[in-house]
């Protein structure tokens, strides 16, 4: 896209005419998307961000832009389609078509709904650097979205996933890259605190275009519906790890700055695409937003509020109806993506990974009839066993079980070796396997095929299985996938790889009884992993039949960068409604 503080002297002839004639027209451009959203069997919604305040028409529906500190976005539900359709669609900014782009190499973009017979593919991951070509001279092995789009590209749109879900960490706002640092050092001083860190709203937008305006990126959001969660680093390293680390950063001069930023930059490019167009019409911070855009106000105050009141209920404030949860159901596939940063509570005396009112939503989102349930953590519910221990031992630990001197221990050992998982919340990792089991033994109505737990963050891969007392008749998995771009350290595999030794499970397991932390009634086993490298997971669902593979994206030298299958799982062990067992993977191209 033109940069239009560019000299029209550097530039040719034609191309000055053009920015010329934007200028005198005041046209208006797209600056990130179109993002294909929220998808149902009749519609999907698209969000835009775009230059100047216009009128956003796709396929006939048409939306008015809103503006947050002097951005416009938009989000356009287009509805009234038929399901199981493909077909394609431009983007219009005040009658003007901006998408697809002139003379653009990719195919062109299409909608398309949910279809009750036809089988699913959901492609999840974590973890996600931009992709700026100096990264991969740090290391970086191919990024394996853009892998997979790369491979789309040549395939017949029925072949395409249904959506994607990005479980965390799409931007790294305390580890930027020198472009984005660039852009921090032409507005404010770097010799202070944030230093090159992002350190509000305008910083944050710098890093969703570095993010989103990859063009294989772009093409794929473009085309296959997402869904996003936040994590640590899409606010900083440790976020909310504990009471002490609230109170230490609290007293920062830049962290209100950075949380109200974070926050109100996720609500725009990441949460409001969640909702449903149900869900939508409904949301009061939604309707505020579009009422303040259709009288010309900015948003940015009303987002900062919201803002504000979310951060507070980590500290114990009264429950604002603030929720970044969601469900998203995928025909009979129940998908249910679980806040596992800010709907912490960290005081001096409570400490849970969910509040008391996300446990009771979540406890009513499991009730109901439907064939798979995907419970969606950016953190894994299931750790390597030593590794669970530790962080067993270090919560009893920093709680005092073993007095004031070694709590202070803990509390730098938690910070410094991020022990912050479910396991580091006893009572909130028990509750939700109380919940799980439940459902695997047909409490909360009939049956599903499957039950999965989809997590990232660790920067490895694997399947775990879980096992309850009384036993469910459903099995219960947790699949691991991370990270989608990123580097893995030496030292970091090392650690995993041990942490899922029995040998290393039998040094910490005491260690955890000495600090006096409670035995959990859940086991599980591990079922393949860990798998190092940059990855993406793909279930597929046919019916009662659920299946999971695994890919790493490779570069061969003198080709292009490809996908490796390197585990395939089956979900569901028997269909159910047949009783017949489940074949079989396919071939790896059925996969695909």
């Amino acid at each position: 896209m033109m940069d239009y503080g560019e000299t029209p002297e550097l530039v040719s002839p034609h191309r000055r005419q053009a920015v010329l004639t934007r200028e005198w027209a005041n046209m208006a451009e797209l600056v990130l998307g179109p993002l294909l959203r929220h998808v149902t069997d009749t519609s999907v919604t698209v969000w835009v961000e775009t230059d100047v305040p216009c009128e956003v028409d796709v396929l006939g529906r048409t939306a008015r832009t809103f503006s947050v500190h002097g951005h416009h976005y938009a989000l356009v539900i287009v509805d009234e389609l038929e399901p199981g359709t493909v077909q394609p669609y431009e983007v219009k900014l005040d009658e003007t078509v901006v998408w697809p782009e002139p003379h653009s190499s990719y195919p062109p973009s299409v909608l398309r709904t949910l279809a009750p017979d036809r089988a699913q593919r959901l492609i999840f991951g974590s973890c996600r650097h931009a992709t700026p070509s100096a990264l991969e001279t740090l290391g970086y092995e191919p990024d394996a979205l853009d892998t997979y789009a790369q491979r789309m590209a040549f395939e017949d749109p029925s072949r395409w996933p249904d959506a994607v879900l990005l479980l965390g960490d799409q931007v790294y706002a305390d580890k930027t890259s020198p472009k984005t640092q660039e852009f921090i050092k032409s507005r404010r001083s770097i010799d202070a605190p944030p230093f090159l860190e992002v350190a509000d709203f305008e910083e944050y937008t710098a890093l969703y275009q570095e993010s989103w305006t990859d063009p294989d990126i772009r093409w794929l959001l473009a085309n296959v519906p997402s869904a996003m969660i936040f994590d640590d680093h899409d606010i900083r390293d440790d976020w909310n790890t504990s009471y002490e680390w609230r109170r230490d950063i609290e007293q920062t001069s830049w962290w209100h700055s950075r949380i109200v930023g974070g926050l109100t930059s996720y609500w725009v490019y990441q949460h409001l695409g969640n909702l449903s167009p149900a869900d939508l019409a409904l949301d009061p911070m939604w309707l505020a937003v579009r009422a303040a855009g259709d009288a010309g106000v900015d948003a940015g105050e009303l987002l900062e509020r919201l803002a504000v009141m979310s951060d507070a209920e980590v500290d114990g404030a009264p429950d604002a109806g603030v929720r970044w949860s969601y469900r998203t159901d995928y025909g009979r596939t129940r998908l249910i993506v679980v806040d596992t940063r800010c709907g912490r509570v960290l005081t001096k005396d409570e400490r849970a990974m969910m509040s008391d009112a996300e446990f009771e939503w979540l406890a009513e989102q499991l009730d109901g009839d439907y064939d798979h349930l995907l419970v969606a953590s950016t953190l894994p519910w299931l750790l390597p066993w030593a590794i669970h221990h530790m962080e067993a031992w270090n919560e009893a630990l920093c709680a005092g079980s073993r007095g004031p001197r070694l709590a202070k221990f803990g509390e730098v050992v938690r910070r410094a070796a991020d022990l912050e998982h479910w396991a580091a919340f006893a009572e909130s990792f028990e509750r939700l396997g109380q919940l799980l089991a439940e459902v695997s033994r047909g409490e909360r109505g009939p049956r599903p095929a499957s039950i999965a737990v989809l997590s990232g963050d660790v920067h490895h891969a694997y399947v775990a299985k879980a096992t309850f007392d009384p036993p469910g008749e459903v099995p219960v998995y947790q699949l691991v996938v991370s990270p989608v771009h990123q580097t893995v350290p030496g030292a970091i595999k090392i650690g995993f790889t041990v942490g899922w030794s029995r040998l290393a499970a039998a040094v910490a397991r005491p260690m955890a009884r000495w600090a006096k932390a409670p035995r959990s009634k859940v086991r599980w086993t591990r079922l393949s992993g860990p798998f190092y490298g940059n990855e993406l997971g793909t279930l597929v669902i046919e019916g009662r039949v659920a299946r999971f593979s695994l890919e790493r994206a490779l570069r061969t030298p003198g080709s292009a960068p490809r996908l490796s299958t390197v585990n395939q799982t089956p979900l569901s062990w028997r269909d159910h409604a047949t009783g017949d067992p489940v074949a079989p993977f396919p071939a790896r191209a059925e996969l695909n």
